[in-house]
């Protein structure tokens, strides 16, 4: 079954796309084409978007799904007159919270979004450069300087991992590969020694990892899966000898391994 769910805003669409695919992931039985319509500001973009949308109606005879944050009255009304299952996500939650609050929200576009708390939003930036300049142990000398330092083998998701701690939540995230070498000795690389309160380990399934490394690797002893089995067998041994956290990535996205390591890491986030 295939079902069409466009994620509307006039902003950026960040809020509806997250909430419409937490939702949508709910049902795995369907297959949805999924189509974000940002910065739909306009009267016209908006007619622009009914006439889309009522199109799918009359070629496949079944509606769209919307999920929206218009905040513009007039969008709004244009918007609603579309022959598609809506979920007005503003309406569906800041209405009830205005009751509760007894005020009215500012209804104010990309306000969720907005770089509002100079502070904050220059953190996260600073994080972003510190991740980037702190990847794959490139720059060691400012490990002093890291929220975390997350060890793993190759491929093993150090990198995403670091940058989305950055960007969502300002965390100066620094990673460090642990190479054959590394494992073979059994001991931590002598730079990661006075750091091993900041440790965090990431595994990974071997035959995952095996078919990772042979997208960048085809057919070599780096991506050949006795290799995989060895290195992660070997590094989750020096993890449990060290006494150092870690988890596993196989079968999880990159913001809930994020989550995971700030949860156990107890690392605070940025408002």
């Amino acid at each position: 079954m295939k079902r069409q769910a466009f994620f509307i805003s006039d902003g950026t669409g960040i809020t509806a796309e997250t909430l419409g695919h937490s939702l949508l992931s709910q049902f795995e039985s369907i297959e949805f084409e999924q189509v974000t319509l940002p910065y739909i500001d306009t009267d016209d973009k908006a007619r622009e978007v009914v006439r889309k949308l009522n199109n799918i109606v009359e070629t496949t005879g079944t509606k769209p799904i919307v999920f929206d944050t218009i905040v513009n009255q007039n969008i709004r009304d244009i918007i609603s007159k579309a022959d598609a299952f809506k979920v007005d996500i503003f309406s569906t939650f800041l209405s009830p919270l205005e009751k509760e609050l007894k005020i009215h929200s500012s209804y104010t576009v990309g306000k969720s979004h907005a770089g509002g708390d100079n502070e904050i939003y220059k953190a996260r930036i600073d994080a972003v450069n510190y991740a980037l300049d702190n990847d794959d142990g490139s720059k060691i000398k400012h490990f002093d300087q890291a929220d975390i330092i997350l060890v793993g083998v190759s491929r093993s998701g150090k990198t995403p991992t670091c940058l989305y701690m950055a960007l969502q939540f300002g965390i100066k995230a620094a990673n460090y590969p642990l190479t054959e070498e590394d494992l073979g000795s059994m001991n931590l690389p002598e730079v990661l020694k006075p750091f091993k309160n900041k440790l965090f380990g990431l595994t990974i399934d071997p035959e995952r990892l095996s078919a990772i490394r042979n997208e960048r690797k085809s057919n070599s002893r780096y991506a050949s899966l006795n290799q995989c089995y060895y290195e992660t067998e070997e590094v989750e041994f020096l993890y449990r000898q060290e006494n150092i956290s870690f988890l596993s990535t196989t079968d999880l996205s990159i913001e809930e391994i994020s989550t995971r390591i700030m949860l156990d890491a107890e690392l605070k986030r940025l408002a």
